[in-house]
């Protein structure tokens, strides 16, 4: 079955153009197992089917990867079981990727993850979003996030968060234009990039939010 997960894997690298090495590979494969194992005691995920969560996590999260160029500083909010954050940190070791969440079982789960994994480059924190700060030089040039509410309460409670230069990647299914409508004042939509994502159901999007300085 493994080699069946890797196949799929390697099959979506394919789909997207993305290039990879065979250690990202192993290293993918190696959080997959470790999901597949503390989900069964730590609910991390509602989709229970490994091959499924092939498609639907890793995938599916592998679609932001090349929006990524010339950040160096990246916090996943609400990262949950780390998706995308975890699978960012694995594909491009050069951003340094800050794993946030409030609940301490996926914390848990996630801190075995970096260890596991060696990712040198990850942090996580087991915060609320609204009571984490950091010092201004440690502001981050992007926010991600792939199943936090609506933007407008992602920008709400992280706006402190974000670089004066920064964006926010959020992951959305269809086209979210009535949550646009609604961001608060001092940001305005970059763009919103379709997403073609191997074995998906239904519309992907990725919206890039911007602080509006006119």
């Amino acid at each position: 079955m493994s080699q069946d997960f890797k196949a799929r894997l390697e099959r979506g690298f394919s789909e997207l153009k993305l290039a990879t090495t065979p250690e990202q590979v192993e290293q993918l494969l190696a959080y997959h197992t470790l999901l597949i194992k503390w989900n069964k005691a730590y609910n991390l995920t509602a989709i229970r089917d490994p091959m499924e969560m092939i498609d639907r996590h890793l995938v599916d999260s592998l679609g932001i990867i090349d929006f990524l160029d010339d950040i160096k500083r990246l916090i996943d909010v609400g990262t949950g079981g780390g998706m995308p954050g975890i699978i960012i940190a694995i594909m491009r070791p050069e951003i340094h990727v800050t794993l946030l969440d409030s609940n301490g079982k996926k914390t848990r789960f996630l801190q075995q993850v970096v260890m596991s994994l060696k990712l040198s480059n990850a942090k996580v924190v087991q915060s609320r979003l609204e009571s984490f700060h950091v010092e201004n030089e440690d502001l981050f040039d992007c926010i991600t996030s792939r199943a936090f509410a609506t933007l407008q309460d992602m920008v709400d409670k992280s706006h402190t968060l974000l670089a004066s230069s920064g964006q926010y990647l959020a992951m959305k299914g269809i086209n979210p234009v009535d949550e646009i409508s609604q961001l608060p004042l001092g940001f305005k939509v970059n763009k919103v990039c379709p997403l073609s994502i191997p074995f998906a159901d239904g519309q992907r999007h990725l919206v890039s939010i911007v602080r509006d300085a006119s």
